[in-house]
């Protein structure tokens, strides 16, 4: 029996929840789920080819000091799993952030795709 879809919302555009949401992702893929991420608002700079303009950006280098995968690591390893990267076209409007500036092979779409996608178990951060 397939396993259910984890879906994860990240609202927040912190560094700590946005590195978070990309351990799920990773965590979840690799152990065979489906997993689809969806990011509004100020979550969607995670999502950004340069995701600096999370707040405290700078935290991911004491993640990775402390022998922690970063998000740049996290990220790839997502997505190599599988892992189905969207954006919020609204939220991207709301944050200001141009389609162009996200990450190669992420989906900007709104929320009933979220909700079409994640049929199972969703986490909010």
């Amino acid at each position: 029996m397939p396993s259910e879809t984890l879906g994860i919302l990240l609202i927040s555009g912190t560094h700590e929840r946005a590195h978070y949401a990309f351990v799920l992702a990773a965590g979840a893929a690799s152990l065979g789920r489906q997993v689809v991420l969806f990011a509004t608002n100020e979550g969607c700079r995670a999502l950004c080819a340069d995701w600096s303009g999370l707040a405290d950006a700078g935290r991911d280098a004491g993640v990775r000091a402390h022998g922690i995968a970063g998000i740049g690591d996290l990220r790839e390893s997502a997505t190599q799993l599988g892992a189905r990267l969207i954006a919020c076209e609204a939220g991207l409007r709301m944050a200001g952030i141009a389609p162009q500036a996200l990450l190669k092979g992420v989906e900007v779409a709104g929320v009933a795709t979220f909700l079409g996608a994640a049929k199972g178990q969703v986490i909010t951060l």
